[in-house]
């Protein structure tokens, strides 16, 4: 075998592969194509799992922002797989192992790249599912450079989650709570419950959650929270927090958010409202003297935090899935994900064949 022959696992080199495509709004077929042997530099990941979150139904319903899609496309950011082929100049010893993967393309050389500030990349927006293959398909093909290898026996089901749990760490790297500190969480989907197990962990002397379903507080509490409110009940009094983390989504949300902390307090803000809604008010970030940071995808550093905890034990996931479905049932899953039934959480997609 020469060197610039992919290596792979016994018989995954001849066969046909599921691939979900959508063409644009609205718009997506399955279809079967030859699976491709990985190029230099790159790795075949056999997928066995991957989530589904509001981007893609975004991406679905074509309200992704001019720039942040490009279609034909395959969907699928949250993922998790195994090695089974890698191209020429990427070790071997890779084949098998268990691995997620980052979603953005960046180009390794600006000085953005250099500062391992990647998702800032000025080569500009490249990312898994988006503008790039995804993972709804039997397979993908990405920039081994980009995969972060798992324990071998990590449960890849909830691995699948380390994307969004990734967004997460960067979120709690930047807000750099300490322990004693009095921290809240404002939004209680998956990135919310995942925020409050990376606050609990630091020791803070409060760990409030704010949220607008009453089903999520026993779930909050489980995960360390030791106070719960709904979110149009919260009282004026309710103020002096060290650190906020924003994973709701809304200009209301970032509002309620902002509200909570003490002066010269941290806030970080991880959703992304609809364009030009009426957010922060600045005289009030001013007088007060907060500090406001925000997450758009997570650099190296907060990817290697998540894989870290998650495979110390010290991250659950699994309980944030609800539903997993066959690839075959993308449309049902759309369906299911912001369908406002407060049973759904987190979403997985299936390639054929995975058990």
């Amino acid at each position: 075998m020469s060197a610039a022959e992919p290596r792979a696992a016994a018989g995954h080199m001849s066969r046909a592969e599921d691939v979900l495509v959508l063409d644009g709004p609205g718009s997506h077929r399955l279809e079967s194509r030859a699976v491709a042997a990985p190029g230099p530099g790159d790795a075949r990941v056999r997928v066995h799992a991957s989530g589904i979150c509001g981007s893609d139904r975004e991406l679905y319903q074509g309200n992704r922002p001019e720039g942040y899609v490009r279609y034909p496309v395959t969907p699928g950011h949250e993922w998790s797989g195994t090695v089974e082929a890698v191209g020429a100049g990427v070790p071997e010893a890779l084949v098998g192992r268990k691995v997620v993967g980052e979603g953005f393309r960046n180009c390794q050389v600006c000085d953005r790249c250099h500062a391992g500030d990647t998702t800032l990349c000025t080569a500009g927006y490249e990312e898994t599912g988006f503008t790039q293959p995804g993972a709804m398909a039997d397979t993908l093909t990405l920039p081994a450079r980009l995969l972060h290898p798992l324990s071998d026996d990590a449960d890849l089901g909830a691995a699948a989650l380390l994307e969004p749990a990734a967004c997460v760490a960067a979120a709690a790297l930047k807000a750099r709570a300490r322990p004693g500190e009095r921290v809240a969480v404002v939004g209680t989907g998956t990135l919310g419950m995942i925020a409050v197990q990376f606050l609990a962990a630091v020791s803070p002397a409060r760990l409030l959650v704010v949220g607008t379903r009453p089903d999520r507080e026993q779930l909050s509490l489980s995960f360390g929270a030791t106070a719960f409110r709904v979110r149009d009940q919260l009282c004026d009094q309710l103020s002096g927090y060290d650190v906020v983390i924003e994973t709701a989504g809304s200009a209301s949300a970032a509002r309620t958010s902002a509200s909570l902390l003490r002066r010269g307090g941290r806030l970080v803000l991880t959703g992304i409202p609809a364009a030009g809604a009426e957010g922060l008010d600045p005289t009030d970030l001013v007088v007060r003297q907060i500090e406001v940071q925000t997450v758009f995808g997570a650099p190296p550093a907060a990817w290697s935090h998540a894989v870290q905890v998650f495979d110390a034990g010290l991250l659950t996931l699994r309980p944030l899935i609800t539903h997993e479905l066959p690839l075959t049932d993308f449309a049902s899953a759309i369906e299911l994900v912001g369908g406002g039934d407060p049973a759904v959480g987190k979403v997985l997609l299936r390639p054929r064949g995975v058990g």
